[in-house]
């Protein structure tokens, strides 16, 4: 027994110097950890960190979905600016003949004008060349001047022209249209006869052409003058024309 009460002691005592600090203070040896307390309260949340890096883009490795229905019409958009202008197509196919038109009103030939005149010759003027005829027979519309032998025309169409001169010599006679000659006739007497110089024509005249029978001094111009017989002019419109 003595000797386990002397190794109990030696080893308590070893203890104990061991506890010794160094401000000469005894402290026991640490005892056994105790059990785990209570958790405590949640703490305050802390500060937003910085914006971390963009992630690295991966193959797509999913299967691609079905397409999905076609949705509703949006909102129209605003007229964008006018476009310049482009060039001019090619002509188009001619169309089909429209439908017959109504048929018009029965013409009244009394109400269209038909100048007509007749003249001979009395005691005319002198006017060169121009055979005047100053005796009016017949002036429809006055469209032939007396006074200086011409016709104008006031309605285009056809005209008949005609002219009987007596003469008792050689004469040459011309029906002219705007002073240029257009048919001419001549008859030759060497008897001094009288005799009647004849001629005629049909003109297409516009409004403003002027008619008239000329003679050709060189050729002859022995007109009679005196009251055996007449020389007649004469001319009158044989139907309008439009186009």
């Amino acid at each position: 027994m003595q000797p386990r009460l002397w190794l109990a002691i030696s080893t308590l005592a070893a203890m104990l110097g061991t506890a010794l600090l160094e401000d000469g203070v005894c402290q026991a040896p640490n005892g056994n950890d105790g059990f785990p307390g209570v958790p405590g309260l949640d703490g305050r949340p802390g500060q937003k960190g910085d914006v971390g890096e963009p992630g690295k883009s991966t193959q797509r490795t999913g299967i691609q979905g079905q397409k999905g229905d076609v949705g509703e019409p949006g909102h129209p958009g605003i007229p964008g600016v006018q476009g310049y202008r482009g060039p001019y197509g090619p002509p188009g196919l001619p169309g089909q003949p429209g439908p017959k038109g109504y048929k018009g009103k029965a013409g009244n030939i009394l109400e269209q004008p038909r100048p007509a005149f007749s003249a001979s010759r009395k005691s005319p003027p002198s006017m060169g060349k121009t055979v005047v005829f100053d005796n009016i027979i017949t002036n429809q519309e006055n469209s032939y001047s007396p006074l200086t032998g011409e016709f104008t025309c006031s309605v285009p169409g056809l005209y008949y022209f005609a002219y009987q001169v007596v003469s008792s010599g050689d004469l040459c006679l011309s029906i002219t249209k705007n002073k240029e000659k257009v048919v001419s006739f001549c008859d030759y007497n060497s008897r001094e006869l009288l005799q009647v110089n004849s001629g005629s024509s049909v003109l297409s005249l516009a409004v403003g052409d002027r008619v008239s029978v000329s003679t050709s001094p060189g050729k002859g111009s022995m007109i009679y003058h005196g009251s055996e017989a007449d020389s007649v002019f004469s001319g009158f419109m044989l139907f309008p024309q439009t186009g």
